[in-house]
């Protein structure tokens, strides 16, 4: 493969100024964007412009070139060349014990070692300008091997009272330590990032899903940027897809005047979420969902719903896996009053808006006197199979400790113990009749 290296001035104009606060940047974006690039010209902005003593770590000689002279694109910048990629940590931490570098410029980091020899140089006082594997922040959390680049992630387990208070089971997961690079850059486009100012409090809410919030930067035909109001983004869906959009342009819209709580007409068969006397809300009850994303969801694609805080008000229950399990009282009442309840996979905008878009396409079916879904049910206990292997994997085996899951019915109980039998492990089943759960032994 033979590239060509581009110095493309006036791209670092888009986080001018956040090199010059002096904090760690990490840059990511699918490949071809053009990381590589704007670290070529941030290399040359803070060594020549800003007067810092700055070390390219170039790995591949995509920064500065294959030559004995770097490329004039990083400037007065000096560049270490690495023999073999296995031996970049190597030199990362090279070019700080014996060069006394300010700033140093990383291209790719990979490995694991590599995220360690970043999170020393940081804590050594050097600032650190890179690029990483990952399309998103939340794709950098998902990655066990750079994680820690953002904190790293780490099981908590949460008293009672805790528990109750976050509405969320006693296992979480939570940040281990403060991120390495206090500030993140996703580039969606050459001409439009996406800026997460603070790292740590981003993680965070993805961690307990909640959308963060991010700073939309977009770069001008004459060279300069202008902001885009700041804006809750789940980085798990940046653009609609295709059948979304073509949603979009058809949904009808609510007047103030419909605000009313809607009785479903028994007779009509029409899958199209508005029946003939005009378009009705549908009223939804969350369990574990965040309003935010909800209210977001509906105001994207301007559906005809919004959520209700009482179970008497609404027409279905929407419930994240973990949901009802912790609050077997709200089961209760929605079969009192004969509600169908929808369980999604997680408590994310993408998840709220697929399960939305199914409710309001098959209206017909969620008839007061319905019961849930069969793809409810489905993705139900999946969930709680997909529960019982985050517990074997994640707790019981690698800790030592026993867990209990969260209660089941009988044919989900059996298929876990199944699940559990087939990793040489034991398990019982605990509680009253109708709050039977399974607890998993360690070896």
């Amino acid at each position: 493969t033979c590239r060509v290296g581009r110095a493309v001035f006036g791209t670092v104009a888009m986080v001018r100024d956040l090199i010059e606060s002096g904090e760690s940047l990490l840059l990511m974006g699918r490949p071809g964007v053009g990381k590589t690039t704007a670290l070529r010209e941030i290399a040359r902005v803070i060594a020549d412009d800003l007067q810092k003593r700055v070390v390219v770590i170039d790995t591949s000689n995509e920064i500065a070139g294959d030559g004995d002279i770097p490329h004039p694109a990083i400037g007065r910048a000096r560049r270490m060349q690495v023999v073999r990629p296995e031996y970049q940590h190597q030199v990362m931490i090279e070019a700080v014990e014996n060069h006394m570098p300010e700033v140093i410029v990383i291209d790719e980091i990979g490995t694991e070692l590599e995220t360690h020899a970043a999170r020393t140089i940081a804590e050594r006082g050097v600032q650190l300008v890179a690029t990483a594997h990952g399309n998103s922040l939340a794709n950098l959390i998902k990655n066990p091997t750079l994680s820690d680049l953002v904190g790293g992630i780490q099981s908590v387990t949460l008293g009672d009272e805790e528990a109750r208070r976050r509405r969320s089971q006693k296992t979480v997961l939570e940040r281990a330590s403060a991120p390495t690079f206090p500030i993140a850059v996703e580039i969606n486009s050459r001409s439009r990032w996406s800026i997460h100012t603070d790292v740590a409090a981003t993680v965070d809410s993805i961690l307990r899903g909640q959308p963060p919030r991010t700073q939309e930067r977009e770069l001008g035909n004459d060279g300069s940027f202008h902001l885009i109001e700041e804006k809750h983004i789940n980085p798990a869906l940046r653009k609609p897809s295709p059948s979304t959009k073509s949603l979009k342009q058809t949904a009808p819209t609510i007047s103030e005047n419909q605000r009313k709580h809607p009785s479903f007409n028994n007779t009509n068969n029409d899958l199209s979420p508005q029946s003939e006397n005009g378009h009705h809300p549908l009223n939804i009850f969350c369990c574990g969902i965040s309003h935010q994303l909800v209210d977001e969801a509906i105001r994207r694609h301007q559906w005809p719903a919004r959520w209700v805080d009482e179970l008497n008000e609404a027409d279905v229950v929407l419930s994240i896996r973990k949901g009802l399990g912790q609050k077997q009282s709200i089961r209760n009442e929605a079969k009192n009053f004969q509600l169908p309840i929808l369980v999604i996979k997680s408590n994310s905008l993408h998840q709220i808006e697929r399960a939305i878009e199914r409710l309001l396409s098959r209206r017909a079916s969620l008839l007061p006197n319905s019961s849930r879904p069969s793809n409810g049910d489905q993705e139900d206990t999946l969930a709680a199979l997909e529960e019982c292997r985050l517990a074997i994997e994640k707790i019981v085996i690698p800790l030592g400790r026993p867990v209990e899951l969260l209660p089941r019915s009988k044919s989900v109980l059996k298929m876990q113990a199944e699940l559990v039998t087939r990793y040489q492990l034991r398990s019982d089943v605990l509680g009253r009749p109708d709050q039977e759960r399974l607890r998993v032994y360690p070896h």
